[in-house]
């Protein structure tokens, strides 16, 4: 089974400084002269790490990560303010920019591969290959599925965690609890906002990790309480807006995708991002390579998970090094 490769440093940090107030952090590792790959994280909120440079091959790879806006190292944390899916989908494009590469291969999962899809739609003309993890729409139905109380969702697997995470509200509140999570983080009240963002992430993480084996119950990570609000409060501001695009807009636009190499993957039990929108994007690609991961959920670190997108990276690489 592949195991993820060896840690390395990057060689080369920087940061794009933007007119609207923003600073992007991005960094470069790998081999300077490979094939350009952008590493594009999920949430919307979260942000990389040093893992993230481990699905692949330094020797064949130049390795490009970014934190999205307001994200981890990029500035300023948590804010919302010039925040959108368009606005992420032009730092790609300036990073491709400032470093003077013709074309990306995209990498995402999640949220991650929402971004992917977009950019490929949007600028078809700058990508060479993608590979998809646990693909995101980003409709309302998706949405719906994780957090919705209509109880036609994951809330119905998961009812004592439901109820837990319900009792966060009052009844007033329930009939919108999108609209009163989102209040609740962005509540000038400090204690509402962390009592809220730590709520939100024990749903998220217990429905998340449910595929794992645990000795004992999920718990969050004794973590910095700036950082788990300011991640909150980034998901939140998409998931309101309706993640900034128009209902079915990945589908829709499918069709402008080019005809380049595509993996897409997409783990059995994950319960955040059912397998069906991956299904869906193969269907409307049939080119595609679509691998489902029978022992794996949404977590991109799950050991199965781990084997098929290194072994997809691989593949990549040959299959890219072959094209050149």
């Amino acid at each position: 089974m592949n195991d993820l490769y060896p840690e390395l440093e990057p060689f080369a940090t920087d940061v794009l400084e933007l007119d609207d107030g923003h600073s992007i952090y991005f960094e470069q590792s790998g081999n300077e002269k490979g094939l350009p790959v952008i590493f594009l994280h999920g949430g919307p909120g979260s942000g990389c790490n040093e893992n993230h440079r481990r699905y692949f091959n330094p020797d064949k790879y130049r390795i490009i990560i970014f934190d999205q806006r307001g994200c981890h190292r990029s500035t300023p944390n948590g804010s919302v303010e010039n925040n959108s899916t368009q606005d992420l989908l032009n730092d790609i494009e300036s990073i491709r920019n400032k470093l003077n590469i013709e074309k990306l291969i995209l990498y995402g999962g999640s949220w991650g591969a929402t971004l992917a899809l977009l950019y490929a739609e949007q600028y078809p003309q700058r990508i060479s290959a993608m590979i998809l993890r646990g693909i995101f729409l980003a409709r309302q139905c998706d949405f719906e599925w994780f957090a919705s109380d209509d109880m036609h969702g994951v809330n119905r697997i998961f009812p004592d965690y439901w109820q837990e995470y319900l009792s966060l509200f009052e009844d007033r509140e329930k009939d919108d609890l999108l609209g009163s999570l989102y209040q609740r983080v962005f509540s000038k009240n400090r204690e509402t906002q962390c009592e809220a963002a730590r709520a939100w992430s024990l749903w998220a993480g217990r429905v998340v990790t449910h595929s794992l084996s645990f000795d004992k119950a999920y718990v969050l990570d004794e973590e910095d309480d700036d950082k788990l609000i300011n991640e909150v409060k980034i998901e939140m501001h998409y998931a309101k807006n309706r993640y900034f695009i128009e209902e079915n807009q990945i589908l829709d636009n499918i069709s402008q995708i080019p005809d380049v190499p595509i993996t897409i993957i997409h783990g059995r039990k994950d319960l955040t991002c059912l397998p069906e929108s991956s299904w869906s994007v193969h269907q409307a690609l049939p080119d595609s390579e679509f691998i489902i991961i029978a022992d794996a959920g949404h977590l991109a670190g799950e050991p199965a998970m781990v084997d098929a997108l290194v072994s997809a990276t691989d593949k990549m690489a040959d299959i890219c090094s072959h094209a050149q």
